[in-house]
């Protein structure tokens, strides 16, 4: 059985000999260290680090979206830091053009040619910073190469690093000089995250880090990028079921069914990719329905357009508590 989201392009399959549960179990444990590692710098948010993770086993990408000064962007430095991986920084402002984050060709006047200079895009974790700043225009820049992973730039096609992962933050409080996402870029990011405010105690053991140096500067990666690209295949392969595929797609046409615009066939797609990184983070070579529930609330809701009378959440919640798995 092909298993959701395996691809020759953008994977490479486990050797024919390996245990698939061995290799599951050393995964899981992989990820577990990257997510000790990122705690040294995020108090709590124990969840929204998983997500994140996931979101990289499963080849996505990432959209935080909260009010200023929660610790997005550090999050997103955090885990980029935590893996052997290049790591380039894009500050969306209104003034920024497609050519800004893809790369320009530069006339060589030494060598009497054209030469591409690539632009920050092109590493392995690419950290957008407050995307709504920037025009539509420029954001469409990444519409290409989250979905496909190349650029293509005066007519020619350049691949990007593999792994390729953008983890962009959005400032969900100021509207001014500020731009709506279109729907087809918030369909390529696999989940929507919100960190929210710290508990007490969280707040207080963060200041208590951070009051001199800044761990993120202290931070060593944990895990290098041929163990996060076969982490990435072990996830492929990771099994389906019928029943499980099924229960996906039903929660989707639950959503059509109720609101003007429901789950897209590349929702139902990343919500199964998710629970196959979920059941890696727990162990397993299987997806099982919970996986499905325990992703739903973050891959689903933004993909949504609901009336006034309901909220995506609220859709959601609602197809999550009457679709029945079985």
């Amino acid at each position: 059985m092909a298993k959701p989201g395996a691809s020759s392009s953008d994977s490479t399959p486990p050797p024919a000999e390996m245990n698939l549960t061995e290799e599951v179990a050393t995964v899981s444990e992989v990820v577990s260290d990257v997510r000790a590692n990122v705690e040294r710098v995020i108090v709590g948010n124990t969840a929204v680090i998983e997500h994140v993770l996931t979101a990289m086993l499963a080849r996505g990408h990432v959209l935080l979206e909260d009010v200023p000064g929660v610790g997005k962007t550090m999050l997103a430095r955090a885990v980029a830091r935590s893996f052997e991986g290049e790591f380039k920084r894009i500050q969306f402002t209104p003034d920024l053009r497609p050519a800004d984050v893809t790369g320009v060709n530069v006339y060589n006047q030494k060598h009497e040619a054209f030469e591409f200079r690539p632009g920050p895009v092109f590493a392995n974790v690419v950290l957008g910073d407050e995307i709504n700043r920037a025009p539509p225009k420029t954001q469409s820049a990444l519409l290409e190469a989250m979905e496909e992973r190349q650029v293509t730039v005066d007519g020619k096609t350049r691949t990007l690093p593999d792994p390729f992962t953008v983890i962009a933050t959005r400032n969900a409080v100021e509207s001014d000089h500020a731009y709506d996402l279109p729907m087809a870029e918030l369909d390529r990011f696999m989940k929507t995250l919100r960190l929210g405010y710290p508990e007490e105690a969280e707040e207080i053991d963060m200041l208590d880090r951070t009051i001199g140096e800044h761990p993120i500067e202290r931070l060593d990666p944990v895990a290098p990028l041929d163990e996060l690209r076969h982490a990435r295949a072990v996830t492929a392969e990771v099994s389906v079921v019928e029943r499980v595929r099924a229960y996906a797609t039903d929660l989707a046409r639950y959503t059509r069914d109720r609101v003007p615009l429901g789950l897209s066939p590349r929702g139902t797609l990343q919500l199964l990719r998710a629970a196959q990184a979920r059941a890696v983070l727990d162990g397993r070579d299987y997806v099982v329905p919970d996986d499905i529930k325990t992703e739903a609330p973050v891959v689903m809701p933004h993909r949504i357009r609901t009336g006034p009378e309901s909220t995506p959440d609220e859709i959601v919640r609602e197809a999550l508590s009457t679709v029945d798995p079985e």
